[in-house]
């Protein structure tokens, strides 16, 4: 009689079998270690799992096994076609997971997906009715459009000036990043399977991206944004997908720049060094890409956990990655030799909610999760924890106010809310707190003069404090 270990391991054989016979007329199936991330197609079908409501406590073990068993071989061997002068192999795998030539029907050449589109479209914006005077019952509130106003400009107890917009379909997901404001004040939020642009000083509605279905294809089906970020001048928008794609958009043009070979798993963070831009997968791998260059892919380096937030420094000596496991990296700058991080922090749940500290150099914050509530400004030189504050709640989101010199944290249980502070060495001093949202506060961008605090809930509201 067979153990319960070989019976598992005959029937997932059996499994995987049957697959393969169905795939080589049906193409990949979703739940099979073939290669579908890498095809830049536009259909997805969510993940149950992806979809679920996720708190910020780390991945189960036994669910962390499958995505190495099902993804982080090929991810790896993706990495391990690159050569000595960043060049990558194109491949695809076969079923047993071995690299094998490229073939003719695959989309990719030379590094770069020759779909140009890839389904995305640009939409220019168009005038909504008055949404703003019909939000008072659920059946109205979920055909709200994106940005539409909820509620009149009002004042927080504090005084300070707060806008209620919509913000439908925004993914309830801790690890996600949604929100992000370019040098020119531009907001970019994803909200399902479409960005959408406002102009923060106008506060209208630039336009969107969309994605848009192929024939037959159920709009639930389509994939949905996991992260973005603006390259540093604002003129191009970066897009990670559930799916391991990453998009880059001229904005200014409304073109589709370049769709990226990157991961074969979720892309959980980006951040941009200059022209380089990197990326971050579920799996822990962190690739460097040029997107100038005809083979993208120039350095990469890996970590056993799931990566949930990254970000270069100020002065683009160092790269931070946090991962899902609670520990703060810090990597050398050198992407083509740094596989190794130079320090290692740790705190006791996911490192999601970070960022550089813009005038102290060599400083960092980090959020605590829902099991640990903490807001703590580490020494990336010494790797120590220079000072720290008990929030009592979940750190969803963090960023700095440069030219106010202040602190901005979202928080989740039990409040909500958005909470400033007041940071001169070493001293960590709350000013003031921000209450408006019904849950808890996923996403928070800063305007360049500091002036105002862009927050994004799960509530799906989109609100503007008054700094």
């Amino acid at each position: 009689m067979l153990g319960q270990n070989d019976t598992h391991h005959v029937s997932y054989k059996e499994f995987r079998r049957r697959i393969i016979q169905r795939s080589s007329s049906e193409g990949p199936a979703e739940s099979t270690p073939l290669d579908t991330g890498r095809q830049c197609e536009p259909s997805f079908e969510f993940d149950t799992v992806c979809q679920r409501l996720e708190l910020d406590s780390p991945p189960r073990h036994h669910e962390q096994a499958q995505r190495v068993l099902h993804g982080n071989l090929q991810e790896k061997a993706l990495v391990g076609g690159m050569s000595h002068c960043g060049a990558v192999t194109p491949g695809t795998f076969t079923a047993r997971g071995q690299l094998a030539t490229e073939s003719p029907q695959n989309r990719f050449v030379q590094g770069t997906c020759t779909c140009a589109t890839v389904g995305w479209v640009w939409r220019a914006a168009v005038q909504e009715h008055e949404n703003a005077q019909q939000a008072g019952s659920d059946e109205k509130r979920h055909i709200l459009q994106p940005f539409a106003i909820l509620d009149k400009p009002s004042f927080s107890q504090q005084g300070k000036s707060v806008i209620k917009l919509a913000a439908p379909s925004l993914l309830n997901d801790y690890y996600a990043n949604l929100l992000d404001c370019s040098c020119n004040g531009m907001i970019a939020l994803a909200l399902g399977s479409c960005v959408y642009l406002w102009n923060s000083e106008t506060h209208g509605l630039a336009g969107y991206l969309d994605l848009r279905p192929r024939p037959g294809q159920a709009y639930h089906q389509m994939q949905s944004i996991s992260c973005l970020s603006w390259s540093r001048d604002g003129r191009a928008l970066c897009l990670g997908t559930r799916r391991g794609e990453i998009q880059l958009w001229d904005v200014e043009h409304k073109q589709n720049m370049r769709c990226l070979p990157s991961h074969l798993s979720v892309v959980r963070a980006l951040a941009w060094k200059q022209q380089l831009l990197s990326s971050g997968s579920v799996l822990g791998h962190i690739h460097h890409l040029d997107p100038r260059a005809p083979t993208p892919l120039v350095g990469a380096a890996v970590q056993k956990e799931g990566i949930c937030s990254l970000q270069w420094s100020p002065g683009d000596d160092w790269l931070a990655s946090g991962s899902t496991e609670g520990h703060l990296r810090i990597w050398d700058s050198d992407i083509t030799r740094s596989r190794q991080p130079i320090s290692t922090m740790k705190q006791p749940s996911a490192v999601k909610a970070m960022g550089w500290c813009p005038w102290q150099r060599k400083m960092i914050a980090t959020g605590g999760g829902w099991k640990d509530g903490e807001l703590r400004i580490w020494d990336t030189d010494s790797g120590t924890c220079v000072t720290s504050a008990n929030t009592n709640s979940q750190i969803c989101s963090l960023q700095w106010a440069e030219k106010k010199k202040y602190l901005v944290t979202g928080h989740g249980l039990p409040h909500h809310q958005v909470n400033c502070w007041s940071w001169e060495f070493p001293s960590l001093t709350p000013i003031y707190q921000l209450a408006g949202h019904s849950h808890r506060v996923l996403h928070l961008a800063i305007n360049p003069d500091s002036t105002h605090i862009f927050s994004a809930g799960a509530d799906q509201q989109f609100h503007i404090w008054d700094m």
